[in-house]
């Protein structure tokens, strides 16, 4: 195990590339499926998708569209001209021998992510590049013999290639969380991770501080969630931190990570692109836009994570509630929708939100089949009744979690559970009195005008017990102190 302190002295360097699933209905060059989610193997083909021969591709609209609402979401510029050129290796999933991809002449050009720490700064990661490509299929190994399903050959991707701009675990985890905001709110990939539908290839170097050049890398391939992008990083440092302390060399290569062990392994030497012999596509003629076309295709995206960030200032949200909101594009628009008719009533919501994914609701099969059974009016009216004294803190969150199963109005579920609290200035003084004259309460009463304010807590506790938790607390505090006239 490396020390801590010789660790500070090296300095890691990440560059990531994602492939992204487009959300098209077909795949990139063939009218087969594209979701092959649960379907029995080679059964989401097309002959193109097996390479016969004569097979001609024909290139699917909808992914190129996509991919220029991917551009305006990396802040980046849209080629006018594009082309396909023929990437070549074997490979058993790859039945014409080449993927078809775009080396030379890609269809977004550079932009940038900012992706929020926790610390609350802004990373800055410059995007390179970001290309249209088909996928392979997928091999299956089963001990001594190999199967190829071919589901996923043709699926179209687009890959985004950052500029190695991050230096921590916990800076590639930002990125490639906010990465998949970006292309998940664009509405580019459907962003389901465990179907791979963003996959992350983490490139990592380590050096000394201070050094002028960058040390040998090596890729980790295929990461499919954010917590496994950051757990690998922070292995991977380690990993090399160690060789060059022990005076051996890293060796350019690409690694697997096992998500069970916390490691990555040796899979193969890191190929050059020479060693791909790409070539043009002589079969897909360029793709060619004018900037009238380019705005008109990006004029619809919606709101950004930036721009519900920023309409959420006056809200004063910490990160860990701004994150919970942002993890799920329709919780952001349900919290900005309240917002433009209630501030109070949007920033409790923006909190029960939080509470709701701090306690794991949101895995609950009944909340998430019934969720968005209720609008903002039903958010408003649950807010007015916290402002009017009428539910407290902890029945207002109890008849949310019951909101969020059930879609019911909120003052029934209040009355079904009988959670309204009492504001009636002459109820709760009887009660008030009664607490006073109890001879257990006369210690408490004497700590309270001798100065101690602590006190009123029992005092208090006693009156919501005698009202079976109804009492507004404010009020009976209020009472006891004017009740002994303080």
């Amino acid at each position: 195990m490396i020390s801590p302190d010789i660790l500070k002295t090296y300095e890691m360097t990440i560059g990531i590339e994602c492939h992204v699933q487009l959300a098209t209905a077909s795949k990139l060059f063939s009218g087969a499926n594209n979701d092959a989610r649960d379907k029995a193997p080679n059964s989401a083909t097309n002959p193109i998708d097996f390479g016969l021969p004569g097979m001609l591709p024909v290139l699917n609209r909808r992914a190129v569209e996509l991919a220029v609402k991917a551009g305006a979401a990396l802040n980046a510029e849209i080629a006018e001209v594009s082309r396909f050129d023929r990437k070549h290796y074997f490979y058993p999933d790859l039945p014409k021998g080449y993927q078809i991809s775009q080396m030379y002449y890609p269809i977004i050009g550079a932009g940038f992510v900012e992706a929020p720490l926790e610390d609350g700064t802004m990373l800055k990661v410059r995007i390179h590049h970001a290309h249209i490509e088909e996928d392979a299929g997928k091999l299956t190994h089963q001990g001594s013999f190999s199967l190829v399903d071919l589901n996923r050959a043709g699926t179209p991707l687009i890959e985004i290639v950052s500029e190695p701009d991050i230096h921590s675990a916990e800076g590639a985890k930002a990125y490639v969380t906010e990465l998949h905001r970006l292309m998940t709110y664009a509405g580019v990939t459907n962003g389901d991770l465990y179907h791979g539908n963003m996959r992350f290839d983490v490139n990592i170097s380590v050096a000394k501080l201070g050094a002028n050049k960058l040390g040998t890398r090596a890729e980790i391939k295929n990461l499919n969630s954010f917590k496994s992008v950051e757990r690998a990083a922070l292995y991977e440092f380690e990993r090399q931190v160690e060789l060059l302390e022990r005076g051996e060399t890293v060796v350019q290569e690409t690694r697997g990570w096992d998500d069970a062990s916390g490691k990555t392994s040796s899979q193969r030497s890191k190929e050059d692109a020479q060693d791909y012999r790409y070539m043009p596509d002589p079969d897909i003629p360029p793709i060619v836009f004018t900037k009238e076309e380019i705005a008109s295709i990006q004029s619809d995206i919606g709101l950004l994570p930036n721009d519900y960030r920023k309409a959420f200032e006056p809200l004063g949200f910490d990160g860990t509630v701004l994150n919970a909101i942002l993890a799920s594009q329709h919780s952001a628009q349900f919290v900005y929708t309240v917002l433009e008719k209630d501030q109070a009533a949007a920033r409790r919501l923006g909190y029960w939100l939080q509470l709701a994914v701090a306690e794991r609701l949101d895995e609950d099969e009944d909340v998430q089949q019934n969720s968005v059974g209720f609008g903002a009016e039903s958010v408003i009216e649950l807010s007015a009744m916290v402002e009017a004294n009428e539910l407290s803190s902890s029945a207002a969150k109890e008849i949310w979690f019951e909101m969020m199963r059930t879609s019911g109005s909120p003052r029934a579920i209040a009355e079904e559970k009988n959670l309204l609290q009492v504001s009636d200035e002459g109820a709760i003084l009887v009660i008030v009195n009664e607490v006073l004259a109890d001879p257990s309460s006369a210690q408490s009463v004497a700590d309270i005008k001798a100065g101690q304010e602590k006190a009123i807590g029992f005092l208090v506790g006693q009156v919501m017990k005698k009202s079976q938790g109804k009492a507004n607390p404010a009020l009976a505090q209020k009472l006891i102190r004017a009740t002994l006239g303080l």
